[in-house]
């Protein structure tokens, strides 16, 4: 677990510059959010796999340890690359924070 705390109160405005913005330069204080969300355990974590070049992302997890197959969430497709990062960051800030985005 990192050092670096997120709070779901006192952070909210980031995941606001984060669907505005999910794609390029971030904030210093986003990006210590995403640094913390992108540096968690491997066992289990939310990525996205690109099935369809430019076009479709589905929403997946890694297994248990290395070489274990993809866990696909075929039921969460993105069109939108925008799209697939912010619903990844949904998931990720509902971990860390326990609130659910919306949107």
């Amino acid at each position: 677990m990192s050092l670096y705390k997120i709070d779901a109160n006192k952070h909210r405005h980031l995941a606001d510059e984060f669907r505005a913005n999910p794609i390029g330069i971030h904030s210093p204080e986003l990006q210590k959010v995403l640094n913390v969300f992108r540096g968690a355990k491997m066992a289990g974590k939310y990525v996205l796999v690109c099935v369809k070049p430019h076009k479709k992302w589905v929403l997946a997890q890694l297994g248990k340890k290395r070489g274990d197959p993809l866990i696909l969430h075929k039921d969460r497709l993105f069109y939108s690359i925008e799209e697939a990062e912010w619903g990844i960051f949904k998931i990720r800030w509902e971990y860390y924070t326990g609130e659910l985005l919306m949107g």
